[in-house]
């Protein structure tokens, strides 16, 4: 029966877990007002209260005075609650601690002196790694780097799914100076690359694999980078940070074996190239015997065309230009 009620208590915990999860960013909600209109109305308390308190010292009026200075500290703490956002800006509200929403209204704006904006960015961010050292599936050493654009998508999950404030330089000027926030998910995305992007490179070998069908970092360029997208996807998606493209753009082996597999490699480019020069040279040599046969220039017996195919292989297999040989004495037939 206990065993029953753990289970029962876990789903219980898994599901509210999973709603919580879900209930991530919303717009706020509360109360705005026209950032010239406030600016204005503003104004004219902080002139109210000029006139009250110049009034009330002039003729010592302590109730003017005290409504003056009142007046006064209203209007400079009202300055407080202006905003003004560009496109692709976004500020999460807050409420001494508690989430009010995240505001998205492009312009000039005025909300609740009282409510904390913490600024983000959501325009695309581009992230050019410097290459890394990983061990491909066959175990070799080498040298990979990404290209990889990303912007903000959940601005919940950005401030309070990962520790942003602390990763940052300078903690106090977080929600305040944009760049310092983005500098801690420019971070935090820069190691979750590296680690998705060894991960990948694990999974695949660089080249020359027994089998045709098999995917390499080098043949299989799209199937690598739609892979790391999606491990990249999975390790980002906590941090509310969506990705817009990612890709491969540096591949090479690490310098300890560089030199032994660009041998490798030339040896098979060699071989691709003798064999593909081996069967031309055979069709063409092929195509000159029936061509003598059929417009019956010379009549030809084994023996001779055994000699003629030697020479012509010679002559089209040959690395360096032959060098003709003139035959001025009869030919035996």
């Amino acid at each position: 029966m206990q065993y029953h009620f753990d289970i029962i208590n876990h789903q219980l915990f898994n599901h509210q877990t999973t709603t919580i999860m879900e209930n991530q960013e919303f717009t706020f909600k509360g109360a705005t007002v026209n950032g010239f209109l406030a600016f204005a109305i503003i104004l004219l308390i902080l002139a109210e209260g000029a006139v009250l308190t110049g009034y009330g010292a002039e003729y010592e009026n302590v109730a003017k005075l005290v409504a003056g200075v009142l007046l006064l500290l209203v209007g400079l703490f009202c300055l407080k609650g202006f905003i003004r956002q560009e496109p692709n800006e976004a500020r999460v509200m807050l409420f001494f601690g508690k989430y009010r929403g995240t505001f998205k209204r492009v312009g000039f704006t005025w909300v609740n002196p009282l409510i904390t904006p913490k600024k983000l960015s959501l325009r695309a961010r581009n992230l050019d790694g410097e290459p890394i050292k990983v061990n491909d599936k066959q175990g070799n050493p080498v040298m990979i780097g990404l290209v990889l654009v990303w912007k903000l998508k959940d601005t919940y999950k950005a401030m309070f799914e990962i520790d942003a404030q602390t990763m940052a330089h300078g903690a106090a000027a977080v929600g305040q100076d944009v760049s310092s926030i983005m500098r801690a998910f420019e971070n935090f995305v820069k190691i979750q690359s590296d680690a998705a992007l060894r991960q990948v490179a694990g999974q695949y070998a660089y080249d020359n694999t027994d089998s045709d069908d098999e995917i390499t970092l080098r043949s299989g360029s799209d199937e690598v980078n739609s892979e790391l997208e999606t491990k990249l996807d999975e390790r980002l998606a906590m941090a509310g940070i969506e990705i817009v493209e990612a890709r491969v753009n540096y591949l090479a082996y690490a310098p300890e074996i560089a030199a032994v597999m660009l041998r490798r490699q030339q040896a098979d480019a060699i071989i691709a190239a003798r064999e593909k020069i081996v069967e031309g040279a055979v069709g063409m040599v092929k195509m000159a015997l029936d061509k003598l046969a059929k417009d019956e220039v010379v009549e030809l017996d084994d023996d001779k065309k055994a000699a003629m195919v030697s020479n012509l292989m010679v002559v089209l297999c040959g690395d360096d230009t032959a060098q003709p040989v003139v035959n001025t004495g009869t030919l035996n037939m």
